[in-house]
């Protein structure tokens, strides 16, 4: 599987520009979203074949978003990735019950976000 889709998620402007420019060496079609609602409805619609999501936003958070997306049968084989601040052991338990295939630390480097494109490609 190549990776021509990719779905960013955070609630911050800087940090979504900030994921942009750690994949701009992709060749891939960048998609984003602001919030869980707009990722699920985003996942659905766009079938990205990665996520890359913050956890803590407004409204649903990443962890409700990711549960949604790794449940539904049209979702479920896309792997999330959570680029969060949040990196307490319990944090990253909860993550994996939701889905989740891995989590970058925040501040991160664009390399950690490759290496998790190359392992899904």
């Amino acid at each position: 599987m190549s990776i021509r889709k990719i779905l960013l998620v955070d609630d911050s402007p800087a940090q979504l520009v900030d994921l942009q420019e750690a994949v701009s060496s992709i060749d891939a079609h960048i998609i984003t979203a602001t919030n869980g609602k707009e990722a699920i409805a985003k996942a659905r619609s766009e079938k990205p074949d990665i996520i890359f999501m913050d956890i803590v936003m407004d409204g649903l958070d990443g962890f409700g978003a990711c549960r949604e997306i790794t449940r539904d049968d049209e979702t479920k084989n896309i792997p999330v990735i959570f680029v969060t601040s949040k990196n307490q052991r319990a944090d990253k338990i909860w993550a994996e019950k939701q889905g989740s295939k891995g989590m970058i630390s925040k501040p991160y480097e664009a390399q950690e976000i490759l290496d998790k494109v190359k392992l899904y490609a």
